[in-house]
């Protein structure tokens, strides 16, 4: 008669291969991740906020900006200049903010990122607005300002193609709402984007 071989025990498993040990090994895995995220979300949310080092303050919008190369980077970085209101006018920190704010709820209800791409994200139809604001397409800083104005309130009656035969559709975008607008795209052109996009042309700074 032959005897059946007896199953080793749990015991006589190696410990690597044991179910407390792997379940010990998730614990520890999904607790040390979490901790990771937390830690990741702080640090996230301190890098994308207005005023830190990267996201300017929303008063910006009285400052000249241009998007320049950085050699100690090695990437093009924006460059905040002496003062220059937006249209005319200096703005506290909440007045511009509450102008920035407005533009950039007027960007989301037109529902802009259908044909553009801020910051890289949206649709591939329009032209790219991170540095619209720097755009050499708006002739030269003293133009701009109105020109960006009549173009976004009656795009038809003035439009710019910037090079292509698109031409955006009249949205019904009103006066305050494209300075809002405008705002947003100002001090967007002041976030420091890691150089994107890569050798952006800008229009003729301080009247040059």
């Amino acid at each position: 008669m032959r005897l059946k071989r007896r199953p080793h025990a749990v015991s006589d498993r190696a410990w690597w291969a044991s179910q407390d040990f792997w379940r010990k090994c998730a614990i520890f895995v999904t607790a040390f991740m979490a901790v990771v995220l937390i830690v990741l979300t702080f640090h996230t949310m301190d890098a994308i906020t207005s005023g830190s080092g990267r996201v300017p303050a929303y008063a910006v919008i009285n400052y000249r900006i241009d998007y320049e190369f950085d050699a100690g980077r090695n990437m093009y970085a924006p460059v905040i200049g002496e003062e220059a209101p937006l249209f005319g006018t200096l703005h506290t920190e909440d007045e511009a903010r509450a102008l920035v704010d407005l533009g950039k709820l007027t960007v989301q209800a037109k529902n802009c990122m259908n044909c553009h791409t801020l910051l890289g994200n949206g649709a591939y139809y329009a032209p790219d607005l991170t540095k619209a604001w720097l755009d050499p397409g708006w002739g030269n800083e003293q133009s701009r300002e109105l020109l960006l104005t009549m173009f976004l309130t009656d795009p038809v009656a003035n439009a710019r193609t910037f090079g292509t035969r698109r031409r955006m559709p009249d949205l019904g975008i009103t006066d305050e709402e494209a300075r809002g607008v405008i705002a947003f795209l100002k001090w967007l052109s002041a976030v420091d984007t890691n150089g994107f996009p890569h050798g952006f042309e800008t229009l003729p700074q301080g009247g040059s």
